[in-house]
């Protein structure tokens, strides 16, 4: 590891940054100055409005561009301390949002009894049953399972705070019959290096693996675990301020998109033309019904 990418490092870890996020900056300044074929120190803003304008024409995303930005940013405003830079100018890209993927409670099934083996299965029923982040999950200690509470401690979560979540009996019961065949020592689901936890790249892989398996269209990542959980809560009738602390979301407006994708939510609104007087929606006599049905025939 070189030193500047060892003090970039460093001075994430001295302000708290999520460990996601670490790593998504420092791949990004790799990438930037691989492009390049520079070492990034000898870069400058002119390079920086390159490389940018480089993402959009191969078609990047919007979220990939403003994370790259931020990483060099980062970089240089911090870790170089280059803050005379007129980066301002480099403005953050507007991120369209879009509506969450949602799996239905029959695809949730196929899905589930697509997992490979038990310890798969475990992992991605956790994160339907509770709504966790995969970080969260892939990190969760032995300990953090409280069946007397009846509730699973998320430690360090995003923005580095704590919460519970429920632990609903069957999961539970999934769970112990896990940690039987498994017998899980310090951390609930065990990484490939010794004394490590799970790896987040080994459960979205489980993700993509189940759901291929199970012949689902959908995408389904651990995040659409999540948002799904999110989903069929809400349908279930649990307010959005619960459901709000449950996913850990620091506002309600992000946890309130979840009314856009509620199909219960849609089609148990009442239309403003059924509350019309009769009289307006009588059926018109049928020989006017045949002659408008012969000159305009509903699509199929």
């Amino acid at each position: 590891m070189t030193p500047l990418r060892q003090r970039m490092l460093d001075d994430m870890r001295m302000r708290n940054l999520a460990p996601g996020t670490q790593d998504h900056y420092v791949r990004a300044v790799a990438r930037f100055a691989k492009h390049f074929n520079r070492s990034p120190d000898e870069l400058g803003p002119e390079h920086v409005r390159e490389y940018l304008l480089h993402l959009i024409r191969v078609g990047a995303s919007w979220s990939l561009y403003n994370v790259v930005r931020g990483g060099i940013l980062f970089f240089y405003r911090v870790t170089l301390n280059r803050k005379d830079w007129a980066f301002g100018e480099i403005a953050c890209a507007k991120n369209r949002p879009h509506l969450p993927v949602v799996l239905s409670r029959e695809e949730v099934n196929q899905f589930l009894d697509a997992a490979p083996d038990l310890r798969h299965r475990a992992i991605l029923s956790l994160i339907y049953a509770t709504g966790l982040r995969v970080s969260e999950v892939a990190a969760l200690a032995v300990g953090d399972i409280d069946s007397q509470r009846m509730v699973v401690r998320v430690g360090h979560g995003k923005g580095d705070k704590d919460r519970y979540v429920m632990l609903s009996p069957k999961i539970l019961e999934l769970l112990r019959t896990y940690w039987r065949a498994y017998q899980p020592k310090d951390w609930l689901f065990v990484g490939e290096a010794p004394g490590r936890h799970l790896n987040t790249r080994t459960v979205q892989l489980a993700c993509r693996d189940a759901a291929q398996a199970a012949g689902l269209t959908k995408v389904v990542t651990p995040h659409v675990l999540r948002h799904t959980f999110a989903t069929h809560l809400l349908e279930g009738g649990t307010n959005l301020r619960t459901i709000q602390v449950l996913l850990g979301h620091r506002s309600l407006q992000t946890t309130a998109r979840y009314l856009y994708v509620s199909m219960e939510a849609v089609t148990g609104t009442v239309s403003p033309f059924d509350r019309l007087d009769a009289a307006v929606t009588s059926p018109a006599p049928a020989a006017e019904v045949n002659r408008d049905a012969r000159a305009l025939r509903w699509p199929t």
